[in-house]
């Protein structure tokens, strides 16, 4: 259900409204527009009678919300959600890039390559502290080391720092030290976690699982915004189909099917989407033209070296040409770099 107030509401109406659903034993959303704020409910089993609603002062309708996600659904909230990630706004009207290394390997690395992703018009950092690998054997990450390299490459640069949490305990230390918390492909349905996110002060970037359809993304994102947490951007990074010329198979088609059904903003993550540097900028302009919110992209000056994804890291000279790209197309999209 969603409860639409009138104009000019008073705070004392709304208040009213939010009592009301308390009592009924359900959780109440404020949930602000441009021209008016919406409440919704969730906890409901079956259907609500919008009269019970629209009686009280202040409200102008009651509107069934016919979607199995409720909070993240176009039928809540018709404009695109803006948020804010350190002092970078990531909305319909700009065009967001994520850039850094997949693994923070060392200091030296990491402000390295922090600096150069900077200088060539990165909006965020990115950089893996915990990193999920498929084989036990493999570079895991340095852990609380890594984000205290993050924080200081973010005080070098200002650049705002995204990087993955695992679980609990690797969640409180991304919100000590970072400025979004990443749920991996791999965690995309680890519904514990999710809740933990919903709970944090820190914007949560929620990335599509590997096999995960439309509705299951979107599922998830609501488990993050019925703890509270209404501050949630998705990245597509590439479903596994049988196709062997690309590391994953880039879901574009997923932009515009989001933008349909969900307020939420969604980036495009062509590095893990192709997992070749080659693919990664022309599927990058194509992000942007089927309307993506912007992009994640891993850049490491010495990829033959690196210790997590080398072959879909970009140079930081292709990265600069990336840059550049995207600055000539944004006005023809209606977006700003």
């Amino acid at each position: 259900m969603l409860i639409v107030m009138e104009q000019g509401v008073s705070k004392e109406e709304i208040r009213k409204v939010i009592d009301k659903i308390t009592a009924m034993g359900l959780k109440a959303h404020t949930i602000p527009g441009a021209q008016r704020i919406a409440i919704g409910v969730t906890g409901n089993q079956g259907h609500l009678d919008p009269g019970e609603f629209e009686t009280l002062a202040g409200v102008k309708t009651a509107i069934p919300v016919t979607k199995p996600y409720k909070l993240v659904s176009r039928e809540v909230k018709g404009e695109g959600t803006s948020l804010q990630v350190g002092k970078v706004s990531i909305s319909p009207e700009n065009f967001t890039i994520i850039a850094g290394p997949c693994a923070v390997e060392s200091e030296e690395q990491t402000l390295r390559i922090a600096i150069l992703v900077k200088e060539a018009g990165a909006h965020l950092l990115r950089g893996g502290a915990f990193k999920p690998r498929t084989s036990p054997y493999s570079f895991q990450g340095l852990g609380e080391e890594g984000l205290q390299i993050l924080a200081r490459a973010r005080e070098k640069t200002g650049l705002p720092v995204v990087t993955e949490a695992l679980d609990r305990d690797s969640l409180r230390l991304v919100e000590k030290y970072a400025d979004a918390i990443q749920i991996g492909a791999r965690n995309m349905q680890n519904f514990s976690l999710l809740r933990e996110a919903g709970r944090s002060r820190l914007p949560v970037f929620l990335k599509r699982g590997m096999s995960a359809t439309l509705d299951e993304l979107l599922m998830a994102a609501e488990y993050i915004v019925s703890e509270g947490n209404y501050n949630v951007f998705l990245c597509e990074r590439g479903v596994r189909t049988f196709a062997d010329h690309t590391r994953n198979t880039l879901d574009l088609s997923v932009v515009p099917a989001v933008k349909r059904l969900s307020h939420l903003p969604i980036l495009v993550d062509p590095s893990h989407g192709t997992g070749r540097r080659d693919k990664v900028r022309p599927l990058s302009r194509a992000a942007m033209a089927v309307g993506a919110d912007g992009i994640m992209v891993e850049v490491h000056d010495h990829p033959d070296r690196a210790l997590s994804d080398g072959p879909q890291a970009l140079l930081p000279e292709a990265f600069r040409q990336l840059v550049a790209d995207l600055k000539k197309m944004a006005p023809l999209v209606g977006r700003t770099l």
